[in-house]
């Protein structure tokens, strides 16, 4: 078994380690004796042959005591509410503390989260920025607008919002080299293989055919890049809780015919829906003349009339009449 599946497969332990407070009064007023002890040490050594072997042993003695004392305070750590502290001991796991509190723990155990943030400064130093205790708190990753291809080919930009949170800290620690770098990595892999498979649109006319496309099922869609995303992390501890599509665009070299072919799609559409109106609207003016015995009309003169009402009804702009003072024959 390599190591990369060790620290996946540690298993937690939680720590219930002793009240911080009490051990600190303890070990203030431990210290105070110390030094009492140290300097009484010394006026035993002063004050004759018989005194100095004891005063030097209670010298001995207050020294070590004391240098514990101090190490002691190592071991007084704060964590903070959802917040969880990750500790290892010589290189070895040792365990995690989830409660809230300040606490007393192995002087010799450090935390340890590698997501932490090492910035250089302008002059050669180094900076660590951020807690040495793991969040669990909500949090959000704004992924960055990048260039995809949809099923179609067609070049967009696309943007989204991760709403995440760390549900076990160990995995979250060892099981990746940085869980937040990782998190993005794989969101914006998510994002790119799920993007590739849909079209921005539907362009063609298809009745009944309800198929999806990335602006028309946005919800649909995020929630699939949730469901994706959240395999590809469970192993590092994290739970995404949502995936929002925040930003959703053809790119700028085909925007513009882009723009046109959906105005062209439009433009049928409504020419479509004109026609057929028309073609009713004919339809029933010939049925009510015919039924209301107001006029007969041959084939000939039906064909003249249908002519007039569909260059009336579809034309784009208002007709004008004209009277015939005359017989229609």
């Amino acid at each position: 078994m390599d190591n990369k599946t060790n620290f996946a497969n540690i298993t937690e332990r939680e720590l219930r380690p002793a009240s911080g407070i009490l051990m600190l009064f303890v070990n203030i007023i431990a210290m105070g004796i110390e030094v009492i002890g140290f300097f009484l040490g010394i006026a035993l050594c002063s004050a004759g042959s018989y005194f100095t072997i004891l005063g030097l042993l209670l010298i001995l003695l207050a020294t070590i005591f004391f240098v514990i004392s101090c190490i002691l305070f190592a071991g007084l750590k704060t964590v903070k509410p959802n917040e969880a502290m990750v500790l290892t001991l010589f290189g070895k796991y040792h365990g995690t503390i989830k409660k809230s509190g300040f606490f007393l723990v192995n002087p010799f155990a450090t935390p340890f989260n590698p997501g932490l943030s090492t910035i250089r400064n302008a002059n050669g130093s180094t900076m660590t920025i951020g807690s040495k205790t793991v969040s669990m708190k909500v949090r959000t990753l704004d992924n960055e607008r990048q260039k995809v291809n949809d099923v179609l080919g067609n070049p967009i930009i696309i943007g989204a919002v991760v709403i995440w949170k760390v549900t076990d800290p160990t995995k979250a620690v060892f099981a990746v080299d940085n869980y937040n770098n990782y998190l993005s990595i794989q969101c914006d892999s998510t994002i790119r293989n799920i993007a590739r498979l849909y079209p921005y649109d539907d362009m063609d006319d298809k009745d009944g055919v309800d198929e999806k496309t990335l602006r028309g099922s946005s919800q649909e869609i995020a929630d699939r890049m949730k469901d994706e995303l959240q395999a590809r992390v469970s192993e590092a501890g994290i739970d995404i809780i949502e995936v929002r599509i925040t930003h959703l665009s053809y790119s700028e070299e085909i925007a513009a015919a882009m723009l046109q072919r959906q105005q062209a799609v439009a433009i049928i559409a409504a020419r479509k829906k004109i026609v057929e109106g028309a073609v009713s609207m004919v339809e029933m003016a010939i049925d009510q003349l015919g039924e209301n015995d107001i006029i007969h009309l041959d084939d000939e003169r039906k064909a003249q009339m249908v002519s007039n009402l569909m260059v009336v009804l579809c034309g784009n702009k208002e007709a004008q009449p004209i009277v015939n003072s005359g017989s229609i024959y």
